[in-house]
C-alpha cells in the first residue's frame, strides 16, 4: 500500500472518481497530472500554480483552467489517478510477513526522492478537494488491504472476526508518525518491527470484533 498516510476517523461521504477518457484526452491528463506532481514536489503546495503545471506539461492554461478549475482540483485528480492501479498487498504466507512488506513499500513511498507522497500528504490539509480524494484513495487502499487479515483468519493466525481496519492502522501508523509527523531518517527495522507488534496484538485477540472477546 503506498497511499498517503490512513486517517483513523471517518470523513465526509464523497463521491466516487469519474470514468476516465481515452485518447487525446488521456494523454493531456497524463502530461498535466506528471507536472501537477514534479511542481508539488519543487515547489510545495504555496508554489502550486496552474499556469506553471500548463507550462510544465506544454499545454494551454486555458484547458486546464476549464478541466480542472484550481490547484484542488489538480490535486484531487492526482489522487483519484493513484487509485487507477492494480496494486494488490504481497502474500508472503503470514500475517507478520505480509505486513512487513507493506510497511516496505510505504517506507520506500515516503522516503522517495522528489517526496511526492509527503508532498501531498501536506496538500491534502491544505486543500478540501484533495483531501476528499485522499479520503477516496485511503478507503480503497484498505478495501484491497483487508485480504491480508481475511486470509490470516483462513491460516489459523487470526480468531475470527478479527476487524481488518483497526489491525491495518496499527500495524502502518509508526510509519507516518515516525516519517512524516517526527521526519525520523529511514529506518530499515521499523517495517519488520511495527509488522510483528501489530501481529501479536492480533493474534492476542486486541483487534476481535465487539462482542467476540
Amino acid at each position: 500500500m503506498t497511499p498517503p498516510a490512513p486517517r483513523p476517523e471517518a470523513g465526509p461521504q464523497v463521491p466516487p472518481p469519474r470514468r476516465r477518457p481515452g485518447g487525446r484526452t488521456a494523454r493531456i491528463r497524463t502530461q498535466v497530472l506528471d507536472a501537477v506532481l514534479a511542481e508539488l514536489a519543487e515547489h510545495g503546495y504555496d508554489g502550486l500554480t496552474m499556469e506553471a503545471v500548463a507550462t510544465r506539461a506544454g499545454v494551454h492554461r486555458a484547458t486546464v483552467y476549464r478541466r480542472w478549475g484550481d490547484p484542488g482540483g489538480l490535486l484531487a485528480d492526482v489522487l483519484d489517478a493513484a487509485g487507477d492501479d492494480d496494486w494488490r498487498p504481497s502474500d508472503t504466507g503470514s500475517l507478520q510477513g505480509d505486513l512487513a512488506a507493506l510497511n516496505d513499500e510505504i517506507q520506500t513511498a515516503l522516503t522517495a526522492q522528489p517526496p511526492v507522497v509527503a508532498a501531498l500528504i501536506a496538500a491534502s490539509f491544505r486543500s478540501e478537494k484533495a483531501a476528499h480524494a485522499q479520503q477516496r484513495l485511503w478507503e480503497d487502499r484498505y478495501a484491497r488491504c483487508e485480504i491480508v487479515v481475511s486470509r490470516a483468519v483462513q491460516r489459523g493466525e487470526l480468531p475470527p472476526g478479527t476487524e481488518a481496519r483497526p489491525l491495518l492502522i496499527a500495524a502502518t501508523a509508526p510509519l507516518y508518525h515516525r516519517l512524516v509527523l517526527l521526519r525520523t531518517p529511514p529506518d530499515p527495522q521499523l517495517p519488520g518491527h511495527a509488522a510483528r507488534t501489530a501481529a501479536l496484538a492480533a493474534a492476542a485477540g486486541a483487534f476481535a470484533a465487539p462482542g467476540d472477546t
